[in-house]
């Protein structure tokens, strides 16, 4: 449980550090959209964490390389969940 807690934390500070460098853009439009949608800053944050999640796997186990298009593109389709 506590290492489901670590991890949980390790990706809104990855989502957190994408929204402090407005890196890319879309990710603040993202949660902007999400918020007005009526999602919790939280709730919406945890909801772009699975895209970074969902491309992490891909770069790793895949072996495919950080695609800039898949991520905005995951991020345009939230709240539906990646794959």
């Amino acid at each position: 449980m506590e290492q489901n807690l670590r991890l949980k934390a390790a990706i809104i500070e990855v989502v957190d550090t994408q929204l402090e460098l407005n890196d890319p853009p879309e990710i603040e439009q993202t949660l902007n959209r999400l918020m007005e949608e009526g999602y919790s800053v939280q709730t919406a944050k945890e909801l772009i964490g699975n895209v970074v999640v969902s491309e992490v796997f891909e770069v790793l186990k895949e072996g495919k390389p950080f695609d800039l298009n898949r991520y905005v593109a995951a991020l345009e389709r939230l709240p539906a969940l990646p794959e």
